[in-house]
C-alpha cells in the first residue's frame, strides 16, 4: 500500500513538469523561473532513483521517478536555452 502512495506522490509531482516545460517552450525567457529550485528537484529526483537502487526497492514506482527525472532535465536545458535567448535580446537593445 506504501507503494500506492508513494506513486500517487510521484505523479502528482510529475503532472507539473510537462506544464513547466510547456510555458518554457511558450514564452522563450527565464523570467519567472529558478535555476536553483529546478536544480534541488532534479538533485532529489536522482536520490529517489538512487534510493530505490541501493536498497533493491526497483519497483513500478521507479518508472516515475525516472520520467520526473528527465522531464526536470528537459526543463534545465530550455531554462539554459531561454537564459540565451534573453541574453541575446538583451544584446540586440
Amino acid at each position: 500500500m506504501g507503494q500506492f502512495f508513494e506513486a500517487l506522490m510521484v505523479v502528482s509531482f510529475g503532472i507539473s513538469w510537462p506544464v513547466s516545460i510547456a510555458k518554457s517552450i511558450r514564452s522563450r525567457t527565464v523570467k519567472g523561473k529558478s535555476m536553483v529550485f529546478i536544480l534541488f528537484i532534479l538533485t532529489g529526483y536522482a536520490f529517489g532513483i538512487i534510493s530505490k537502487i541501493v536498497s533493491g526497492t526497483i519497483t513500478y514506482v521507479f518508472i516515475f521517478y525516472v520520467l520526473n527525472f528527465i522531464m526536470v532535465a528537459i526543463d534545465v536545458c530550455l531554462y539554459l536555452r531561454n537564459r540565451k535567448l534573453d541574453m541575446a535580446k538583451d544584446e540586440a537593445v
